[in-house]
């Protein structure tokens, strides 16, 4: 399947992995956990092939499907059925079976007509050979398990959300239907709780290799047999060859076990050093005395090197600017993709300082209002007033307001122009980005990272309305933690969007925005529910 032999992986010139061994076989479903930065995403692309290791092998035998952290259909044309189809071939062969029944219909002459059919024969064999027409519900099976309706599969994949996006990826990857390697990094983000609990059976039920990224713990505890940690601090991986639940004990009493082992040994090394100086003074005693002392070194060179703390970037929101009572407002706003409508009538008023939380099922236009407020995108009808004194702070959901061609550093600076250089490196010092990660291209940072700089971004823009779209996605527990207090403490306007109940907590919404009805209300714990629907 993959075997990894004395690898090492760098981001630039950043080492994160060093001189790590293991194989992924058939039943192994492996957990890659670990803070953001630490070489998930990494270690995942260079399973997968799409990047090679600086050092030692990867080896692969066999299929393998790779679902990135933020996996884009090739071609935005392609309708969705297409695109799952395409795990398998069958697109083509079902573009070539459409084809031929057209012609078959248009034919003008008996010729015509005995070309069409050959043509079609042989299509309808390419399509039968690739499972024909109970592959082709097996993949609506697959998309409907995973929270895609059966409305948008005609539909090009352009047209559809961010998160309709991510799941018809996921749906292509499931549908492939081979038994080798799923590497899936963040496979949980956009999903509903019910295409969450779907897609937790289907793993389990997998014969393949499985390796998964996630911060989502309730699919760890219900699929994983093997936990893979990684530590930045050491460049390590520790292996755990147990499930989730097994390994945070072990991790615990690991912990635990290093720090009696390290303070007994310091104890002894402290008597023997003391012992020594008593000793060394006479000379019947000194060559003991230097004996002890050696051995007392010794005790504490063979320990296990002292384990750092890993850092926790400090995030915090910008210090927003004064503003009117009414800074920011919608009118009638609609918005068409491919004919459908997304936004039909969306009436809206941010008062300073108020909460508001956007909730509806993939595909309610909940990012499309976000975009359209913050003039990424333009409606179709309605109007977005800006009151006095508004300055706008959006986070998107895909990162859009990040180039990937720039530097860390450059994104930061094209975010907060007025920053001289060191201020702009102590900014990003202060979110984890220290030393050169600050020069390496935002390209290849992990979702999390992404997250971190663009939230890094706001911090000196001074925004006295914030539109946040699903901010703790790709998010170490840790992480998490900041950017939820952060929010909690901020006193600006804040509109968002998220599945996570925990930020609903942080934020206290004072209203409610359900899509897409455009109903607006007072928030209740009633609404709760909605949320890990959302």
């Amino acid at each position: 399947m993959i075997t990894v032999r004395d690898a090492e992986l760098r981001a630039g010139a950043r080492l994160l992995l060093s001189g790590i061994s293991f194989t992924v076989s058939p039943g192994d479903r492996i957990g890659l956990v670990g803070r953001n930065g630490a070489g998930k995403t990494t270690l995942m692309t260079a399973l997968a092939g799409r990047a090679e290791p600086a050092a030692g092998t990867i080896t692969r035998t066999g299929a393998v499907a790779h679902l990135a952290q933020d996996s884009r259909a090739a071609d935005p044309a392609v309708t969705t059925m297409d695109r799952i189809l395409s795990a398998r071939g069958l697109d083509t062969a079902l573009r070539r079976l459409r084809a031929a029944e057209t012609a078959m219909a248009a034919a003008a002459s008996p010729g015509d007509l005995e070309r069409a059919m050959r043509a079609y024969t042989g299509a309808e064999a390419a399509f039968q050979a690739g499972g024909g027409y109970a592959a082709e519900a097996e993949a609506a099976r697959v998309a409907a398990g995973l929270g895609l309706p059966e409305r948008v599969l005609p539909e090009p994949v352009g047209d559809l959300s961010g998160g309709q996006r991510r799941r018809v990826e996921l749906a292509r990857i499931l549908f492939a239907g081979h038994d080798g390697v799923l590497l899936l990094d963040e496979p949980t983000n956009h999903l509903d709780a019910d295409s969450v609990g779907w897609l937790r059976a289907f793993l389990r039920e997998y014969p393949g290799g499985l390796v998964v990224i996630s911060h989502d713990t309730a699919l760890l505890a219900g699929v994983v047999n093997r936990v893979f940690h990684l530590d930045a601090t050491r460049a390590a991986i520790d292996v755990h060859n147990t499930g989730w639940a097994a390994h945070l004990t072990q991790r615990a009493a690991d912990r635990r076990r290093r720090e009696r082992e390290r303070a007994n040994a310091e104890r002894k090394a402290a008597a023997l050093h003391t012992q020594a100086e008593r000793m060394k003074a006479r000379s019947a005693t000194a060559a003991m005395a230097r004996s002890m002392a050696r051995r007392a070194d010794r005790m504490l060179a063979d320990l296990e090197p002292a384990r750092r703390t890993e850092k926790t970037a400090r995030i915090r929101l910008p210090e927003p600017l004064p503003c009117g009572r009414m800074p920011l407002g919608a009118v009638s706003l609609t918005k068409s993709y491919g004919g459908r409508r997304v936004l039909d009538g969306v009436d809206l008023a941010v008062d300073r300082g108020n909460r508001l939380v956007v909730l509806g099922l993939n595909g309610a236009g909940k990012t499309t209002l976000l975009r359209v407020l913050a003039g990424a995108e333009r409606p179709d009808t309605g109007r977005v007033v800006h009151g006095h004194g508004l300055r706008l702070g959006y986070f998107a959901q895909e990162h859009d307001t990040l180039d990937p061609g720039r530097t860390v550093l450059q994104n930061l600076s094209d975010a907060a122009p007025h920053l001289t250089e060191g201020e702009a490196r102590r900014v990003l010092g202060a979110f984890l980005f220290g030393g050169d990660d600050a020069d390496k291209s935002a390209g290849v940072l992990s979702g999390g990272e992404k997250t971190r700089l663009a939230l890094a971004g706001l911090v000196h823009s001074g925004a006295n309305v914030l539109l946040l779209d699903e901010p703790t996605n790709n998010l170490d527990p840790a992480s998490r933690g900041e950017v939820l207090a952060a929010v909690g403490s901020y006193p600006g306007a804040i509109v968002m969007v998220t599945h996570d109940e925990g930020a609903i907590d942080a934020l206290r919404p004072g209203r409610v925005l359900l899509l897409p009805d455009a109903a607006e209300d007072l928030w209740s714990e009633d609404h709760r529910a909605l949320v890990a629907l959302a």
